[in-house]
Formats: C-alpha cells, structure tokens, sequence
C-alpha cells in the first residue's frame, strides 16, 4: 500500500477544527498564571527580600545569599500548590535550544520516608554533567564537572509536559573553570555594558535616567503541515526541511495566502499556543499568514532583551509541543520548502531609560536630540567594523538557504536609515548642520474616510538592517535561531563605538555641547558611510556596489566565521568573553555547520536509495511493458509510437543521471570525512553541495513523470495546501 495515499483519507477525516484548551479570550486572567512573578513575591516574602529580588532582577544588585533558603521554600510551596513535583534549572548552552535536568522536591527523611525539601543552594546552583555538550575544547571528555546559576533577571516558570508540572529555574551555564558554556553569561554582560556606554551618553547631554535596558521584539515566522505528512518525509523529520520536491503547479505567485484567512486547523493551533504562551507571562500579541502557503507569523510586545530571548525560546518549544496536540507539525527551519519564501525571525531592537524614554525616538526628548545623533552614529560605525562579525552571528547552515533569496535580505550587511534620517546625517557629514528630522503628516484619501497619520519614512523590507521610525529591524536573523548571539554582538560592538566617540567628545574642545559632539560625528559618519544603502538591497547592482564600498558579500556562514576570534572582536568582547570562549565558540559553530550538512547530505541517499530509485525501477518495467505491448499490438499497421519511446528514453536517462548524482555524492562525502572538521565544513558548503543540488535536480523532474499512485514521497501540492 502507497502509505502517501492513504494519509489523504486520514487527513481528510481529521475534524475542521480541533478542540482549543483554556478560556480563550480572558488574557487578563491568564497572563502570568504559571509566573513566579513580582505580584506574588511582593506577597509572599518581607520587604527587604522582595525589593532585593526586584533589584536583581533589574541587573541592579546581586541576590543576597542569607535570604536564599526563604525564597526557595517558597518557591517550592508555590510551585507544588499548582502540583509541580519536579524542579529544574533551565539554561541555554551552545546548542541553539535549551537544556534541563529534573530533580524531584524530595529528600530522605527517617526510616523508610521521604520529606519534600528544596534548599536555597538548590534554588542558586546545580551541577548538570558538563561533558557532553559542546564547549569547543574548552572542555575535554574527561572534565566533566559543570555548574548552573539561577540567573534573577528572567522568572521562575512552570512547564505543564506529559501529565506533570516542572519548576523551571532559569539559569546560566559554566564549567569548573569558571569558562562560559552558555549564551545567557555574555548577553547579560554585554546589556551591561551598553548600559555603561550610553548611560555615559546621558549624563554628557544631561537626560535623568538611573539605567538603560536594551529591548527587543521578536517576529517569529513557522510554516504548519499536518503531522501525518511529516511522518511520511524522512527529510524533515531529520533535517526539517524537504531535501527533494517539485514545486506545486500553484505556489505563492497569487499572493493569497498573504494576511489571508487562517484555516481553521491552525487557529485552533495558534490559540492554544497563545494561551500557554500567557500563562508563561509570553505578552505574545500579533498572529498572521505569511506570504508561503503555510507560512505564518506570531509577534509579542517588546521586553527587555535576555527576557525576550528566554521567551522566544520557550514559545518554540511551546509550538513545536502544542503542534502535536493538534496532529500538526510546526516547522521552524528557514527553508523548508525550494522555491518558495524563507523563515527568519525579526529582531526589533531599540534603548530605553529606566523612566521611560526611547532614545532610539528621534523626537523623544524635545529640542534635545543630541543623544539620539550620538547613538545612530555609533551603530552605524558598529556595523560597518564589524560587518563580518554581524554575518557570523546570524550564520547558520539552514539559514544560507535563506539569505539572498528574494523575500530574505542578502548577506551583506547594510543600514536602511529612510529619507529624513539620511538627509539628516548627509548635511552632518558634509556641512555640519543639522535639523529635526521629523517630517511626518497626514493622508487625506478623500470621501468619508478618516485622514490618516503618515510616517516620516517609508519601510524597507529589503535590507537587513533597518530603521523604523523608533528602532532597528534586524531582517537576517533565521527562524529557528537562538537571538543571544547576534543581539549580544550588536550590544557589545555598539558599546564600543559608542565609548570610542565619547572618548573622541571628551577630548574635543567646543564652545558649547552641539560644537563639541558634531565634528567627531562627521568623522565617524565619514568612516561608515559605506553601510548606508536606501535602495533595493536585492538588486544586482547593489551587489556590484557593494564590493566598490569594501562591504563584505559573503554568501556561505562558514566563511564568516573566523570573525568571531579576529583580533577585533577580541578586541570588542574585552570583559564579555575570553580570547580562548570566543575560539570555543568559532569551534562549535563550526562543527555545528559541518554536522548539520553531513546530516542533510547523509539522509538524501538514504531517501533516494530506499524511497525513490525502487519507485524508479517499477516505473521503467511498467512502461518497458507498455511499450513491448504497443510495438507488437501496432506492428501490422506500423503505427507512430515515437512519443512513447522518447517518454521511455527520458525516463531511462534521468533515472540514469540521478544514480551517478546519488554515486558522485556519496564519494564527496566519503572524501570529505578524512578532512578537519572546519575543512570539511568548507567542502559541504560547496563542493558535495553541488553534487546534492544535482541529485535533487534530477529526482524532482523525475517526480513530474512516474506515476504518482506510486510516488511515497508526499508532493509539495499536499504539504501546503492539504491540512
């Protein structure tokens, strides 16, 4: 039985829409219910504890180590009141996902009992096998011995999985060592750092603030299949992605799916994860199809930066879990589908003041935009030195499938600043003026209706890195993706600019403030003036322009790598990471790469050899049969059969064709194994790539003329349009 035709009669009696958990629709009661948030603590513990937590969590004072044991046993009675039994400290080592160990509330008592316990030196610190997860060679196999602490800055939670409730402890990551195993240590270090920078910013133009916060909103695009069809492709159960497929006759060229109506399969779906995402305190808001058949987007209000991130993370496993509940699959990989629009995952990055100012606002503060002219330059200079290190902190393998495409930025790094801006930053840098760049109005359509507010520039959905009016839209970034590391270079590299101008400021003399800070910005906008682009970044001519202003085009995530141990960067990380955690870090990016193709590469000739080359060879004695029975049939009459004879030598050739792909394939992979690791990663990326590319060439015109009934491979047709 052809197990792809009998999944259509499955997937077409599953119900319209499925059952929805929850009291959908009362957000205020449900936000934060599964949160050990401030509004419990202020409760449950004295004053001196509960503004001692507070300051912690604001990155203002470390935990107090007396009152750890108080909190803990309230955490455990909280926790077991909503019927948790196990507790955990969630962290994020080098893996791009998160990591956990359970540990049950229990302790020896006397005789044959158990006493329920959870100490403070549990709540703080725990000791997970340190070995096996990647360090880069920080650590050997032998030096086991790692350490996890509770990190204040982002809630304690419970995780409701299988029929139980976990206590999960948000916690950083390191060895006995003290090196750094995590992304969570060097992203809290760099927002402290940008604090420094810009705090230092503020005092020098005189605006009241105690601290800044980096924030950060998370657009996350996914597509959803029936789980059924997932099952039935070997390719993204292991890759998550389709290593072979012809496109569907309709794709997204009519744009319709676009803002579209949301089946009603998927909404159940959406429903259900928003609701859990509430219960995680995830202020998760926006819900939407995306261009792709399939493809979809969820966007939550801005938080603070790691908080952001620790949520984006959840809310992946919450949908990837959820899914299932549902018989769909959640597909969060950045191409899962050729030929057809790409997953990322915008990053809306600003700066605020603890009392509520946006600096990135360029009208926050009137007739004071000093800071806001300081803090543009700045990320302008930050992107422009370190351009590469921006490409490897959003290179990954799955993501180069992604970028340079037409609905995903290119891979060179350029800055959108809009008309006002850029005509602003242009009479800075050749006159030394400058004005307010407001020039936001009103659309009048006319009729009854209402006039409308107009922004003071226009959007572009084409560079990487643009700005919106009140922040920075970081486009690169893929959709399954930690964003740790790309938003802890962009605080670290900004900070440094930042601290390299106000240097510069410090030294220069002027007459007043304005006289002092606009010569150094021109010479700083001077310096970067490469990275500002307006145009249309997918343009072949911004390519060739590109390369005449020395802005680094690099296709492949391998070969930006090696900027993350530069000398530069090393330079820029002083006091985020060692000199020896960043040359962990290009270790274990790089192997990761190499993996994750060896990987794709490994399980397209297993796919080929046991799924397709058998349909293949029935198909051939099908219509060798065929044949032999027309020719005798027709020999008396001497009838024209040249049509089936070139259909026959078509099929003989391509089948022909995609085993010597198949053989040239596993031959690259076999002399690419004998390489090093970051060799091999290279040769992946392009030469045993193009033999993959070859292979999925012929089996996809192969998949357009042998019988479908017989085809095991569910079609792209199904993937997207049957749920």
């Amino acid at each position: 039985m052809n197990c792809r035709v009998n999944a259509l009669s499955i997937i077409a009696s599953r119900p319209s829409r499925a059952h929805t958990s929850g009291e959908y629709g009362k957000f205020s009661k449900e936000f934060g219910s599964l949160v050990f948030n401030r509004s419990i603590m202020q409760k449950m513990f004295p004053k001196e504890i509960f503004q001692n937590i507070v300051n912690a969590a604001d990155s203002r004072e470390k935990l107090r180590p007396e009152y750890a044991d108080t909190v803990a046993v309230a955490m455990k009675e909280w926790a077991m009141s909503h019927g948790a039994t196990h507790y955990t400290h969630w962290f994020q080592p080098l893996t791009n996902a998160s990591a956990e160990k359970h540990d049950a509330f229990i302790d020896w008592g006397t005789g044959d009992k158990v006493i329920e316990k959870f100490s403070g030196r549990q709540l703080i610190q725990g000791e997970p096998d340190a070995s096996s997860f990647p360090s880069g060679g920080l650590r050997s196999t032998y030096e086991a011995r790692g350490y996890t602490g509770w990190d204040p800055t982002s809630p304690v939670f419970l995780w409701e999985g299988g029929d139980g409730i976990t206590l999960c402890i948000p916690s950083v990551f390191f060895s006995w060592t003290g090196d750094v195993l995590d992304n969570k240590i060097p992203l809290l270090r760099s927002e402290q750092n940008l604090n420094n920078a810009v705090m230092r910013l503020l005092k020098k133009t005189g605006i009241q603030a105690d601290f800044v916060n980096v924030f950060l909103g998370l657009e996350q695009e996914y597509f959803v299949i029936d789980r059924l069809w997932r099952d039935l492709r070997p390719d993204i159960l292991l890759t998550g992605r389709t290593l072979f497929g012809r496109a569907s006759p309709k794709g997204q060229e009519l744009q319709d799916h676009y803002f579209g109506c949301v089946k009603d399969r998927v909404l159940a779906f959406m429903q259900d994860f928003e609701i859990a995402a509430l219960r995680l305190g995830i202020p998760v808001r926006t819900r939407h199809n995306e261009v792709a058949p399939a493809q979809h987007e969820v966007a939550p209000v801005y938080e603070r930066a790691s908080l952001a991130i620790d949520h984006n993370i959840l809310l992946m496993e919450l949908m990837r879990h959820i899914a299932g509940k549902h018989n769909l699959s959640c597909l969060l990989h950045e191409k899962p589908f050729k030929g057809l629009n790409g997953s990322g995952k915008h990053c809306n990055w600003s700066i605020g003041t603890n009392n509520g100012i946006n600096l990135l606002d360029p009208n926050g503060i009137p007739d004071n935009n000093l800071h806001f002219l300081v803090l543009q330059t700045a990320i302008m200079h930050a992107v422009y030195k370190h351009s590469k290190l921006l490409r490897a902190s959003i290179g990954t393998a799955s993501n180069d499938y992604r970028l340079g495409g037409h609905e995903a930025p290119p891979a060179i790094m350029s800055i959108y600043l809009g008309g006002a801006l850029e005509e602003l930053f242009s009479d800075i840098e050749s006159t030394g003026t400058h004005t307010s760049a407001a020039k936001s109005g009103h659309i009048d359509l006319g009729h009854v209706l209402p006039t409308l507010n107009m922004d003071n520039t226009d959007r572009n959905r084409t560079s990487p890195i643009a700005f919106t009016g009140n922040k920075f839209e970081f486009r690169a970034l893929g959709s399954s993706a930690s964003p740790s590391t790309l938003v802890t270079v962009l605080n670290t590299t900004i900070a440094q600019s930042l601290n390299e101008i106000m240097d510069k400021i410090d030294a220069h003399k002027g007459s007043n403030l304005t006289e002092t800070v606009i010569p150094v910005l021109q010479e700083y906008l001077k310096a970067s003036k490469g990275v500002r682009f307006s145009g249309d970044n997918y343009s072949e001519q911004w390519r060739d322009e590109a390369a005449q202003r020395g802005l680094p085009n690099i296709s492949k995530s391998i070969d930006s790598f090696d900027a993350l141990k530069s000398p530069e960067t090393i330079a820029a990380f002083k006091g985020i990471l060692t000199p020896g955690e960043l040359a962990s870090r290009f270790e274990v990016t790089v192997e990761h790469y190499a993996h994750i193709l060896s990987i794709e590469y490994r399980t397209m000739l297993d796919i080929f050899y046991t799924k397709i080359l058998p349909v293949l060879f029935h198909q051939q004695h099908a219509v060798a049969n065929t044949l032999g029975s027309v020719k005798a049939a027709t020999a008396p009459v001497k009838a024209n059969i040249s049509g089936l004879h070139r259909h026959f030598e078509l099929l003989v050739e391509l089948t022909e064709a995609a085993i010597q792909s198949a053989e040239q394939l596993n031959e690259d992979l076999i002399a690419a194994k004998s390489l090093p690791i970051g060799s091999q990663a290279k040769v992946y990326a392009n030469e045993v790539q193009r033999a993959a590319e070859q292979l999925r060439k012929n089996v996809d015109e192969l998949e357009g003329i042998v019988d479908d009934t017989l085809w095991q491979l569910p079609k792209y047709r199904e993937l997207l349009f049957i749920l």
